[in-house]
């Protein structure tokens, strides 16, 4: 794993915060929320997942979103290493879902977490993959783009492992997705990867960690009717808005986020 590590002298409060997929450390809607956390006496740690922002050569193996384990080993280790009185985990659409899965997971990790806070994370990523297949076509462009060039950058790090010169004959993220799963990862199938992270079912069922959840019934990413299929916990807050698309959530012309307020708010009631 690779990070970004803002320090607020004399802090006692640390929050991690995970990027979405194909996004980076240097996203700015990590800069914008780790701003408002300074600000307000947190110090931030910005996670990059393998395989995002500069951490290509760090790890031969390709990221896919299954690797939880060394998410959680991640957050173990920023607690080990600056204990902090109270560790936070916060997340933006994958490293949402990423953030509520660890969560799941911290009590037996030994991750003592005060609350995870959660901005559209992926429910269904099979409803996630189909959304963007088949809504506004500049997203499905977008993440195709995206992944190719990561993919590709991954090649020239590790020319001897991986081949990737025709990625371009993959039209849908579900044609790219299904060659990446079978020749790529431990899974036999598309449909075996995506269930490896939803949040579907009982995934949630035990959480005990204080998590919030926000979400927006018109986020063209993350269709909100999946929290139907997810199990819910006393632990489990969720707030839904009406508008904010996917991440957004702006309240200004100046292009300031709402999200941005809604995380420091529910961090600060943690304290």
């Amino acid at each position: 794993m690779h990070a970004r590590l803002n320090v607020v002298e004399g802090a006692d409060r640390l929050i991690v915060l995970i990027h979405g997929w194909e996004g980076s450390a240097e996203s700015l809607y990590q800069l914008s929320a780790a701003q408002r956390f300074m600000d307000a006496g947190f110090s931030v740690l910005r996670l990059n997942l393998r395989d995002h922002g500069d951490s290509h050569h760090l790890n031969e193996d390709l990221f896919h979103s299954c690797r939880l384990q060394e998410v959680i080993d991640a957050v173990l280790w920023a607690q080990q290493e600056f204990q902090p009185q109270r560790l936070f985990l916060g997340g933006f659409s994958l490293g949402g879902n990423f953030a509520l899965r660890v969560a799941a997971k911290a009590p037996a990790a030994g991750i003592d977490l005060a609350c995870v806070l959660a901005v559209c994370p992926v429910l269904d990523p099979e409803e996630t993959m189909h959304a963007l297949d088949g809504g506004l076509s500049l997203y499905q462009w977008f993440f195709l783009r995206k992944w190719r060039r990561s993919l590709l950058r991954k090649m020239a790090v590790f020319p001897e492992r991986y081949v990737f010169d025709d990625l371009h004959r993959f039209k849908t993220l579900e044609a790219m997705t299904e060659f990446f799963v079978v020749n790529h990862t431990e899974y036999p199938d598309l449909h075996s990867y995506l269930k490896g992270y939803s949040l579907e079912g009982d995934r949630l069922a035990g959480l005990s960690v204080p998590s919030d959840v926000l979400l927006a019934e018109d986020d063209p990413v993350i269709p909100v009717i999946g929290l139907e299929r997810v199990a819910r916990s006393d632990a489990l807050r969720v707030q839904v808005t009406q508008f904010g698309g996917h991440c957004g959530h702006l309240k200004n012309y100046s292009l300031g986020s709402w999200a941005d307020d809604w995380l420091l708010t529910k961090a600060m009631a943690r304290l």
